[in-house]
């Protein structure tokens, strides 16, 4: 299976700052959290957006992730990102953002949204590219790729395997827009699975209809986890200064059994393997084998430890390594840099860890957006960034 369009003998390292890069120069918000209205026009420099905490700054971020598929960096259903007035219905829920994108010469007008659906007042996303509307949120990805770095990704190492999987996912969408098909088809067809099991359903031909796709589904999936998660370790080894390299791997009982069998053998094993579990997943309410339960394993390549067992320090170090890795991939897959949003990045970082950050992203030619409360941290960027100060309700340039 290869995942993306352009060659990938190039060194990971290789000619990064002649990329082209995807840039943002006009951002537009409307009802979006805690702005009524508000637009940034900038070019195609890095972008730093400093201010008070609770000044709005992660909201305008948050705005930049829904160019990508999906729910955003802080992963809100689509009503809880709608700003709040006083006087307002209750299925009143409408907001947008509204963006201008320019990447290697070309000009692009992306809009998305949310509104209640006519029919029964349930949120419905709405995506336009240059004005016509798009039937599903994956033409964004063939359109976009964006990665970003919050605070509360600080603890991706220390709880579920779902939000790696949901970190792999990501790097993925902006690889193949596709992959969310069968990602949300496995995911329908598990859910259909686990119920029939739950209400105690014996129409064996139903569940064997559903069986086989999530099998299908699936082995598609993890192939593409798989894949994604071996080309992305090339990228995390190449020794970026202050920050550790990586060893990554996706673990479960898909991957090793690709790494045995062709898919096709796979799927069959798959398949023999949920009718042999039937009655044990029945009686605990859930599918014990599968994709879903599939998880990224991260490892310290210095010292070999887990990344769960590493020092604070270390976990940011890794983060950062996993970050800019997916950005040199999705730079050598697509032909252009993505957009990266690091909210807050600078402030748990050293002098000699910040100049390495924002040495990778000058060599990456990455449009980086990038919030803090002190803006002198980002004093080395003066001249080469465009500086905005927010305050609630107010985005102004400054210099």
């Amino acid at each position: 299976m290869h995942i993306g369009s352009r060659s990938h003998m190039s060194s990971p390292r290789a000619d990064e700052a002649s990329v082209p890069r995807l840039a943002v120069t006009r951002l537009s918000l409307t009802d979006f959290r805690s702005y009524p209205s508000a637009r940034i026009r900038t070019d195609s420099r890095p972008v730093v957006l400093t201010g008070p905490n609770g000044a709005g700054k992660t909201n305008i971020l948050e705005a930049l992730s829904f160019l990508a598929p999906g729910r955003g960096l802080r992963r809100a259903r689509l009503a809880e990102v709608t700003r709040r007035r006083p006087d307002e219905a209750a299925d009143d829920r409408v907001w947008g953002v509204a963006a201008r994108l320019e990447i290697d010469g070309g000009t692009y007008d992306v809009g998305t949204g949310c509104r209640p659906d006519a029919d029964g007042g349930r949120e419905k996303r709405e995506v336009r590219i240059d004005g016509d509307s798009v039937k599903s949120q994956s033409d964004l990805a063939r359109l976009t790729a964006v990665q970003w770095l919050t605070p509360q990704m600080d603890r991706l190492f220390n709880e579920g395997a779902g939000g790696r999987r949901r970190f792999v996912d990501r790097i993925i969408y902006g690889l193949d827009g596709d992959h969310a098909g069968p990602v949300n088809a496995y995911d329908h067809a598990l859910r259909s699975r686990n119920k029939l099991l739950r209400e105690g359903v014996r129409d064996t031909d139903w569940l064997a209809s559903v069986e086989d796709s999530m099998v299908r589904h699936g082995v598609a999936v993890a192939a593409r986890r798989r894949e994604a998660v071996a080309r992305l370790s090339a990228h995390c080894r190449v020794d970026d200064g202050p920050f550790p390299d990586a060893e990554i791997a996706m673990a479960g009982d898909l991957e090793a059994w690709l790494d045995e069998a062709p898919a096709l053998e796979v799927e069959d094993r798959f398949r023999e393997r949920l009718r042999e579990n039937g009655a044990r997943d029945s009686e605990q309410a859930g599918t014990g084998v599968g994709p879903h339960r599939s998880d990224l394993v991260v490892r310290h390549a210095g010292h070999g430890r887990p990344a769960a067992e590493c020092s604070t320090g270390e976990q940011k170090g890794l983060l950062i390594t996993l970050v800019l890795g997916a950005a040199r991939m999705q730079s050598e897959d697509r032909g252009f840099a993505p957009l990266l949003l690091l909210d807050e990045v600078a402030a748990h970082l050293d002098e000699t860890r910040r100049a390495a950050l924002f040495g990778r992203l000058g060599a990456l030619n990455a449009q980086a957006w990038m919030t803090g409360t002190d803006a002198g941290m980002f004093d080395a960027w003066r001249g080469t960034a465009r500086f905005f100060d927010v305050s609630p309700g107010s985005i102004t340039e400054c210099g």
